[in-house]
């Protein structure tokens, strides 16, 4: 993975028009997308959660989602980004307490909604998610839910700066980050941390394929949200890179630390 200690970050696409759009122009639900809760599910805290958010055309995401999923939009523009955690105290539901780990995880995640049969909802889509750790990239979509990609993570922390980089053989992603007071914080898409905060949450359920390339649903669920506001010294994306030319815009920074959480399972009706 390539780092660039000494060049301060700029927005990749500074200055880039994002097209505005309605969802009536978004592509159509092609079958239905109700969602069934099951019994399985993940344990676990997280320790360090960075939410990197870019600003993007809409357009540039239909040949990225399955169908069924819509870019959800914010004044017209998509949210797509990169999630950046480290989980401890990580353990499928039916493992003991005392048998547990911890790993560095990322995902490139979108913005997404759905119709279900009283309405529309709202979520995330994962092309791919990736671990530090072995255990949930061999696990993973077998004995416990989540399909995961070995990658190498090089992580430096230093009280309220964080530099997270992972290196996987289809993706890269470096950021500098730095918590701040939130009156610093600024972001092209949301007013305000707690605007951001309300969208993320809301947002709970991250669909990604399983091994058959079906969808596979794993809600996030916790008592304890919060975030907090942060600027980025520096941010590169393969998977925003790969996006058409001036598509998209770097937006802000959200940091979530300390917050235990469970995850569980859903599926399409009838995968």
């Amino acid at each position: 993975m390539t780092r660039h200690h000494s060049t301060p970050w700029r927005s990749p696409r500074a200055g880039a028009s994002i097209r505005r759009v309605t969802t009536a122009a978004h592509k159509a639900s092609t079958k239905p997308t109700t969602t069934t809760p099951s019994r399985a599910g993940i344990v676990a805290r997280i320790d360090r959660r960075l939410l990197v958010n870019f600003r993007v055309d809409p357009t540039a995401l239909h040949r990225v989602l399955p169908d069924g999923l819509r870019p959800q939009l914010v004044d017209g523009s998509a949210v797509a980004g990169v999630c950046l955690l480290r989980m401890a105290g990580l353990r499928p539901r039916w493992v003991p307490r005392g048998i547990a780990w911890g790993a560095e995880n990322a995902a490139h995640r979108i913005a997404v909604e759905w119709d279900g049969p009283t309405g529309v909802r709202r979520g995330v889509y994962i092309s791919k998610r990736y671990s530090a750790s072995w255990v949930p990239v061999a696990l993973g979509g077998r004995v416990m839910p989540g399909v995961h990609q070995h990658a190498r993570f090089d992580v430096d922390e230093d009280g309220e700066r964080f530099r997270v980089g992972f290196d996987a053989t289809d993706a890269e992603v470096d950021v500098d980050v730095e918590r701040v007071p939130a009156h610093r914080w600024t972001s092209s898409v949301f007013r305000d941390v707690d605007e951001a905060s309300d969208f993320f949450r809301a947002g709970s359920t991250g669909w990604s394929p399983d091994h058959r390339g079906a969808l596979e649903g794993l809600e996030l669920r916790t008592d304890a949200w919060r975030v907090s506001p942060a600027r980025a010294h520096r941010v590169h994306s393969s998977f925003i890179d790969a996006l058409p030319r001036d598509s998209a815009e770097f937006s802000d920074v959200l940091l979530m630390r300390n917050v235990p959480v469970t995850w569980g399972t859903e599926r399409w009706p009838g995968a």
